[in-house]
């Protein structure tokens, strides 16, 4: 919606500040302006708006206000000093509304300047290149090249990881073979059933998959049986 509320009177039709700026300045009638219609179109944007904000309804009913007590001024006088002092606050309401509109000129002027740290940036701290040795180490050098020679002859000798015992296809058909005559194979039962207790998920794994090839040995054999109902699931021995 508008930010402005524009008025439809006899005599004048506009803005709402315009008015109220030329009846302090004794440009327009008053005489001739109806309060009731700038009340009326004031409550009719009000109630019709979906949403409005606050403070310009606030700035439309405090110049609704000045309006009207001005009119009464005008209209119903109590002496010469009464109108008098009328004018005078009409004129300071007008420096009033006119430093209102300065100051919202210089904000609007402020935010379109260009801010430090959103759209320009300084100049980074100048560059330090001098090292200073704060260790209090003190290097000779009998000292440094009796430490390289121990680094070089520590080099010669190869370094050997350490092998993990994982568990063979050996051990997985000694196992297996070992466990044919047991009750347990007589039905379907899954084969990851027959791992051995493996500690970490590379034992686990080396296990699953020495005991898959051996499960494939016996079944080549014809002394065991092997299915899978499904794609990735379960693998089903039984002993024949």
């Amino acid at each position: 919606m508008s930010e402005r509320l524009q008025l439809q009177l006899d005599g004048f039709e506009g803005p709402m500040d315009l008015l109220l700026d030329l009846a302090q300045k004794q440009k327009v009638d008053l005489s001739r302006i109806s309060i009731l219609a700038i009340v009326e179109q004031y409550l009719a944007i009000v109630q019709g708006a979906v949403q409005i904000r606050i403070e310009l309804a606030a700035d439309w009913l405090v110049m609704a206000a000045w309006l009207t007590w001005l009119k009464s001024r005008l209209l119903l006088p109590p002496d010469a000093a009464a109108a008098e002092e009328g004018e005078l606050a009409a004129d300071v309401l007008a420096h009033r509304i006119q430093a209102l509109q300065e100051m919202r000129a210089a904000a609007s002027w402020l935010d379109r300047r260009m801010q430090l740290g959103r759209d320009v940036f300084g100049r980074g701290a100048p560059e330090d290149h001098v090292a200073v040795d704060r260790s209090s180490l003190a290097a000779k050098l009998p000292g440094l090249i009796r430490a390289y020679v121990t680094a070089r002859r520590g080099a010669a000798s190869a370094y050997q990881p350490a092998r993990p015992v994982l568990w063979t296809v050996q051990d997985a058909l000694t196992r297996l073979t070992a466990m044919l005559g047991s009750p347990a194979l007589r039905g379907w039962m899954a084969l990851a059933q027959f791992l051995p207790a493996e500690a970490t998920a590379i034992r686990h794994r080396a296990a699953l998959a020495s005991t898959l090839l051996a499960g494939l040995e016996l079944a080549r054999d014809g002394r065991m049986e092997l299915r899978q109902e499904h794609a990735f699931g379960d693998i089903l021995c039984r002993a024949r």
